[in-house]
């Protein structure tokens, strides 16, 4: 008696479709940036704190809320790097992604109390958590549907 071939161990190849990815990752960059820039002027305008800027500088600061508003957008890019090799690389992309987004996340909350204690900080670390929110959840999203799975090569049983 012969047995039937037997599927792979390996289960399906993931296929990414990099254009979706790298432009939810696009749009990402972009929210994030926006995050960064509505979180300073809540702090500076409703709870006049000065984030980033020295006093007298106003609502709308200087050249630091731009800076890290590109920063921001420069790490939502960097993210989806990571993202797209961990989906090509890992087995459990999202699994890994996730932690690597909460540990980063959990490092920027709590590198403003390095310098200093106080609101400021506290507003600081407060935008931080909202930056790695809002770019862990939206490149999750991003890759879910960027990520399509082919069915393993080899020999299949018959189905007849």
């Amino acid at each position: 008696m012969t047995m039937p071939p037997s599927r792979p161990a390996a289960g399906p190849t993931p296929r990414v479709n990099a254009g979706r990815l790298w432009a939810g990752g696009a749009a990402t960059a972009a929210v994030a940036a926006l995050v960064a820039i509505v979180g300073i002027l809540i702090a500076r305008g409703v709870f006049d704190l000065e984030v980033l800027a020295p006093q007298g500088q106003g609502v709308w600061g200087d050249a630091d809320t731009w800076t890290y508003a590109a920063v921001s957008a420069a790490a939502a890019l960097l993210a989806t790097g990571l993202l797209h090799l961990l989906i090509l690389a890992t087995p459990s992309p999202l699994r890994f992604f996730t932690w690597l987004i909460t540990l980063v996340t959990l490092a920027a909350m709590v590198a403003p109390f390095a310098a200093e204690r106080s609101l400021e900080s506290v507003a600081t670390a407060a935008i931080n958590l909202a930056l790695g929110i809002t770019i862990g959840s939206l490149l999750t999203g991003t890759a879910r549907s960027a990520i399509g799975f082919a069915p393993p090569a080899g020999p299949y049983p018959s189905t007849s």
